[in-house]
C-alpha cells in the first residue's frame, strides 16, 4: 500500500480492534482470503478499471472492495504481528 498520511489515524483506530485478537483469531485472519465469486469480481472491476470502462456504480463498488481489501491487510498486519511477538506493531 502506498504511503498514505491518513494510514496513522487508521493504524491508530484499528489498534484497539487489533488487541482484541486471540493467537486463534489471529491465525484465521492471517489465512483469510476472498472467496472464488468475490475475486473474480474484483479482477472483472480491476480489468476494466484499467481499460476505463467503469460505469459510475462499478467505480464506486471497485473502491469500496479496494478500501475493504486495504483494511484487511492492516489487520492482517497486526495479526502476523501478534502472532510473531511485535506486541507495538
Amino acid at each position: 500500500m502506498a504511503a498514505n498520511p491518513s494510514n496513522g489515524v487508521l493504524d491508530r483506530l484499528l489498534d484497539p480492534v487489533a488487541r482484541c485478537l486471540t493467537a486463534e483469531s489471529a491465525k484465521h485472519l492471517v489465512a483469510l482470503r476472498a472467496d472464488p465469486l468475490a475475486q473474480n469480481r474484483i479482477e472483472q472491476l480491476a480489468e476494466a478499471s484499467t481499460e476505463g470502462r467503469l460505469s459510475p456504480e462499478e467505480r464506486a463498488e471497485y473502491e469500496a472492495c479496494v478500501a475493504v481489501a486495504g483494511l484487511i491487510a492492516i489487520l492482517q498486519s497486526k495479526a502476523c504481528a501478534l502472532l510473531s511477538g511485535q506486541v507495538g506493531a
